[in-house]
């Protein structure tokens, strides 16, 4: 038989009554105060993190990016250390605030060391009254309701669809915003401009230089339904308009679209002798989603991504084919030219992140499953509906210490040849992340 439970519970149920005895009694002499010191904002508050990633990944050996990217120095697998430290805060005084992000990073790979260190953000702001808000800064910008794409984000950085929730950085921007609230049917309106200079050394890798761009986006809150309307124009990036909504069908259960025009989009596309042809038409790009949580506690969220503006299956496999045929051509005079026309194309546009049309995304995520405090495993997928490669990737997540977090994730990638994620330099990644934050 087992006494210890029974046993704990008189054991904490007398001592339970011994400290409300206690407390009674120190109560009818003591009046119960606060200061209101310890309730008010701070003036200066801070925060950030400190992590230690360590990666391993097995090299997809012969495949285009594999070729592309260590032709130079061929490796059968590759390992990465980086440590990374993250800072932000915020300094509010009356009508004036200042905002902060700041990064610094550093890793030693296969390949050698390299390290890095920005200011994400850095801008100041004055409020002059609730309705009117100003600054002037480096700021980065989150439009659009997509959680792994924002076609409407035309003033965004790209994110990274495997890690969505990652700090970026900003823009060099004047901005303007203004908020009203019941406006007949429109609960609540908000309009926020935005100044973009693009010149040498600000903002030059947004687009052409020497221009001055406006963006624009309203908000409004209509029957439980944000919508936001936005603008992109001026001489850097083409112009272009938007439309986006969020909408709680139910407490557990919301959808989100985006939909986006662009008119003369430019892009380059590699022709038959692997030079790149510049071509300039208009785009539409849309996504659709949802987010459900259910009664066992697992998030689900679901998107479709359909970008107009990207590459068709038939022109990513003449890349592929063009890289690969370049990496055979190595030995000969005229492989390192071709080489270099690909790595080329890669940077302009094949090689970035999702560079297709059409890609379904999926994550499941369950919190504390069978009762294990502190613990989230989850599950994400990316699929190239073209070509029907993709990305599985399974995590587990822990936060069970004060103010760590550990994550442990595995990447598999799958596709035939001439497919995006089967031509990808590598074929898997494993990745254990401590986080430290303070």
């Amino acid at each position: 038989m087992h006494y210890a439970k029974p046993l704990s519970i008189t054991l904490l149920s007398l001592l339970a009554f011994v400290l409300a005895g206690f407390g009674a009694g120190y109560a009818s002499d003591q009046e119960f105060t606060f200061e209101l010191e310890e309730i008010e904002k701070k003036s200066l508050e801070w925060e950030g993190y400190a992590e230690l990633r360590w990666e391993h990944m097995d090299i997809n050996q012969g495949s285009a990016f594999s070729l592309l990217n260590l032709a130079d120095d061929p490796q059968s697998d590759f390992d990465r250390l980086v440590g990374a430290l993250q800072l932000g805060g915020s300094y509010s005084q009356e009508l004036y605030s200042l905002q902060w992000l700041l990064k610094a990073a550093g890793q030693q790979d296969t390949l050698g060391w390299s390290d890095t260190a920005d200011i994400y953000t850095a801008y100041a702001t004055f409020k002059p009254k609730a309705s009117t808000s100003l600054s002037l800064g480096k700021k980065s910008y989150k439009w659009g309701k997509g959680y792994a794409w924002n076609p409407v984000g035309f003033i965004n950085r790209r994110k990274d669809p495997n890690n969505p929730d990652e700090a970026l950085e900003g823009y060099i921007t004047a901005e303007a915003d203004f908020i009203k609230s019941n406006i007949g049917v429109v609960q609540t309106a908000a309009l926020t401009t935005v100044l973009l200079p693009v010149y040498d050394h600000i903002n030059d890798d947004f687009g052409t230089v020497n221009e001055m761009n406006l963006a624009a986006k309203l908000y409004l809150l209509l029957y439980d339904t944000d919508i936001d309307l936005l603008l992109r124009t001026g001489g850097s990036r083409a112009t272009a308009f938007g439309l986006d909504f969020s909408r709680n069908l139910l407490a557990n259960f919301e959808i989100h679209g985006e939909l986006a025009w662009t008119e003369n989009q430019s892009r380059l596309a590699l022709g038959q002798d692997g030079s790149l042809q510049a071509t300039a038409e208009d785009a539409l790009a849309f996504l659709i989603g949802m987010r459900y949580l259910s009664s066992q506690n697992i998030t689900s969220i679901i998107e479709y991504y359909h970008n107009g503006g990207g590459y068709s299956q038939q022109e990513m496999e003449t890349f592929y084919r063009f890289a690969l045929d370049a990496g055979d051509d190595l030995q000969l005079a005229a492989g390192s030219k071709l080489l270099e026309q690909a790595r080329s194309a890669s940077l302009k546009g094949y090689g970035r992140a999702q560079p297709g049309r059409n890609y379904l995304y999926a994550r499941f995520n369950q919190k504390e499953p069978f009762d294990i405090l502190y613990f989230t495993p989850a599950i994400t997928t990316i699929i190239n509906l073209e070509d029907s490669s993709y990305s599985l990737t399974p995590e587990l997540l822990y936060t069970g210490f004060t103010n760590w977090e550990i994550r442990l994730r595995f990447s598999w990638l799958s596709g035939a040849g001439f497919t995006e994620y089967g031509e990808k330099q590598n074929s898997n990644k494993l990745e254990l992340r401590l986080r430290y934050f303070f």
